[in-house]
């Protein structure tokens, strides 16, 4: 458990909720488990102990703010992935909609997170004028995150929002598709233990 990839979606138990958030929160958190709700998967802090880190994005009306939370492993019901793109899309902008068909010819496996999944994911209303859409493909060699990313940038060239896009290599390290497609020899890559730079030619060594 302590190992949950990033992105990762955690269940809580409805019964165990309650304690975990503070009087000061926004009342929209007090049935957040009830109704059915995730929290995702955080970078562990050094005064998280062995608990389990997570973390729950506010919608932009309330701040626009991570509510980090701890708890403990037998508060969590299950764990899933992000949502896949092609589920998400339904929750996404009719002017959102060709660029997604567009990315999804590239991989249609390819999850979504932030505002986009968290608005799949809610019914909440967490996508704005401004609203990135944000990726994350897979990719088991050089080969493939070049193709990705090749074919990311040519759907960017005309779309109608930012696309961030990460690509994952097997080992969990994920690298911006902009830097993959740089000169860089070396890349910021995050796993979900830190964000550190890394050979480009180790990246998916």
């Amino acid at each position: 458990m302590a190992d949950l990839a990033r992105h990762t979606l955690v269940y809580l138990a409805s019964e165990t909720w309650a304690p975990l958030i503070a009087p000061d929160e926004p009342a929209l958190l007090r049935n957040w488990a009830a109704e059915g709700r995730p929290t995702i998967a955080r970078r562990i802090l050094c005064d998280d102990g062995d608990a389990i880190a997570l973390g729950v994005p506010l919608p932009p009306a309330l701040g626009k703010r991570r509510v980090a939370l701890r708890c403990a492993p037998d508060a969590v019901v299950r764990t899933t992935p992000p949502p896949l793109l092609r589920d998400a899309a339904a929750a996404a902008p009719r002017a959102w909609q060709m660029t997604i068909a567009a990315l999804l010819l590239c991989d249609p496996k390819m999850r979504c997170f932030g505002s986009l999944a968290w608005q799949h994911l809610t019914g909440l209303d967490y996508l704005t004028d401004t609203s990135d859409i944000d990726l994350i493909l897979e990719c088991a060699d050089p080969a493939t995150a070049d193709a990705r990313a090749a074919k990311i940038e040519s759907v960017d060239a005309a779309a109608p929002m930012r696309i961030d896009a990460e690509l994952v290599a097997p080992d969990g390290a994920a690298v911006q598709w902009r830097e993959w497609r740089s000169d860089a020899d070396q890349l910021l890559a995050k796993s979900p233990a830190a964000a550190r730079l890394v050979d480009r030619t180790a990246l998916f060594a």
